[in-house]
């Protein structure tokens, strides 16, 4: 039931999601199969952080569109801002709070096929490697 209220493990950053969980998603890119990554999708209006903003370290790569948050304490992935839906955040469930997710369904995303347009980018990144494809 909403809202929900979470935080990474030290409790440094905490927040609070105004919205129903109805799907949660797994996706394959490099970034995500690395941090073994369980979210749920939320509009932006529906995340508050709390506590910690202050704390949040910004990761970002290859188109630099999305923006992954990390706690500079204790090193936990709280959410991200998505690349494919820049008004929408994908949030880690396992930093919520009493949250069960055995009875939300789990849909798998495609992201290992998105472009990779850094000139720097790690031969390891899959996707095809296009500069029309940026956005």
């Amino acid at each position: 039931m909403s809202p929900y209220t979470g935080s990474c493990h030290c409790g440094t950053v905490r927040f609070r999601i105004d919205a129903e969980i109805v799907e949660l998603t797994t996706c394959d890119c490099s970034l995500c199969v690395k941090k073994n990554a369980l979210m749920t999708k939320v509009h932006e209006s529906a995340l508050t952080i709390v506590a910690g903003e202050e704390a949040l370290s910004l990761y970002q790569w290859n188109t630099r569109r999305a923006k992954h948050y990390f706690c500079s304490r204790c090193g936990i992935y709280t959410f991200h801002r998505k690349r494919a839906a820049p008004d929408h955040y994908g949030v880690n469930i396992f930093c919520l709070d009493g949250f069960d997710p055995s009875t939300i369904p789990i849909r798998a995303t495609e992201g290992i096929g998105m472009s990779v347009v850094d000139p720097l980018a790690r031969a390891e990144w899959p996707g095809p490697r296009e500069e029309e494809d940026r956005l």
